[in-house]
């Protein structure tokens, strides 16, 4: 043998051989997964064998988060892909074939709703956008081939709530799977599962991970469907890198205290914007003033730090820019559920009916900043709008 040959051979065993015992568990690489022997080769092709047989059978780092945030749901089944569309994705086509019919709720995420349009409508899927607070009404929606319902409560930009019992109801009387992504209110503030939702889909990249730096997503399935969606994942070989499944578990260890900052302080905002005299309307569920606020107290045990509102004046792009580039602390940027206070604004327009038509949409991600210099900043950019 040679020297290289057996250095190379030696390093490998002796390696393979020195676990050490650290606080985070040790990440995974790798495409080859080596077997002790040929008779567990020869069990993965009886399909007798219950170990890991490639990179992308989900490594150990990946399998850690994903059971780690199933005990966290109540989940049956939780499995990660590398974004939040692309989790939106694998739980529309895990439960979705061609001549179905698909029902998504008017404020779900928008990229998410480019693709029921396009992606699936060119593989014979048709869907039907419903308004976003649909409530035991969606029964005027649903057709014999009706699928799937597709829901976002509070969605991420106009916070319009769903009657998600209502919507379930009527959804398992006609053998129907009900899908919500529940990134604003992370396991922590809703329980879909409780409620009678059947999938849960999670953007990891906000406030699980919470340091906008990874790009990750999860969906989670109660028992009747977690063999359905595991075959699906299975066959498409979905694979997450090592290190971001990682830093997911690192978010969740510290996802509690980060999500009770935000909400304290974004309420705190929320409450003073609703006394400001330029603004008409704050979109935040936790405020007596939403629509659905009566939904948020039943169904939620409490409010993220993401929300939105409009000024009584419409103002044009250059006015707004005075306002908001005047900021010091809220920077602009897409996304949110990081510690570092965002902001956007925009029209939204809506395929259904919409109580914001024509507004512009001011959407805060209230960061981990200290929340007084928060608020003084905002007042100060709004001041700039006194002045035109």
């Amino acid at each position: 043998m040679h020297e290289e040959t057996r250095i190379n051979s030696t390093l490998w065993t002796e390696l393979d051989n020195t676990p050490a015992t650290t606080i985070n568990p040790p990440l995974y690489r790798g495409s080859t997964v080596l077997f002790k022997n040929y008779a567990e080769m020869c069990e993965v092709d009886h399909h007798q064998f219950s170990g890991i047989t490639y990179g992308t059978d989900r490594l150990p780092t990946q399998r850690q988060f994903e059971e780690a945030m199933r005990r966290l749901e109540g989940a049956a089944l939780t499995r990660i892909c590398p974004s939040g569309i692309d989790a939106i994705r694998t739980a529309l086509m895990t439960f979705l074939k061609a001549g179905d019919h698909l029902i998504v709720c008017d404020n779900v995420y928008m990229t998410g709703q480019h693709f029921c349009s396009t992606v699936l409508k060119k593989f014979g899927v048709e869907t039907t956008a419903v308004p976003a607070n649909i409530a035991g009404d969606i029964e005027k929606y649903i057709r014999p081939n009706t699928a799937a319902i597709l829901l976002e409560s509070p969605g991420s930009i106009t916070m319009e709530l769903q009657d998600i019992p209502a919507v379930c109801a009527v959804a398992k009387k006609h053998g129907i799977v009900t899908l919500i992504d529940n990134t604003w209110a992370t396991p922590l503030y809703l329980d879909p599962f409780t409620l009678g939702v059947d999938v849960t889909i999670h953007s990891l990249t906000k406030y699980i991970c919470g340091y906008s730096d990874v790009l990750a997503g999860t969906v989670s399935t109660n028992a009747e469907h977690a063999e359905t969606l595991d075959e699906f994942y299975k066959t498409m070989e979905i694979y997450t890198p090592a290190e971001d499944c990682s830093l997911a578990l690192r978010g969740l260890h510290t996802l509690e205290v980060r999500l009770s900052r935000h909400a304290e302080s974004a309420l705190q905002i929320a409450r003073w914007l609703e006394t400001h005299s330029l603004v008409e309307n704050v979109l935040h569920p936790a405020l007596e003033s939403h629509p659905e606020h009566q939904l948020w107290k039943r169904d939620f045990t409490g409010a993220a730090g993401l929300f939105a509102f409009t000024l009584k004046k419409d103002c044009s792009e250059e006015d707004l820019g005075t306002f908001i580039d005047h900021l010091q602390l809220f920077h602009l940027g897409y996304s949110w559920g990081g510690y570092k206070s965002l902001l956007t604004a925009a029209k939204v327009n809506r395929q259904t009916n919409s109580r914001y038509a024509g507004k512009t949409i001011i959407r805060l991600n209230i960061g981990l900043e200290n929340v007084d210099d928060l608020q003084q900043d905002l007042e100060a950019g709004l001041a700039q709008l006194q002045e035109l």
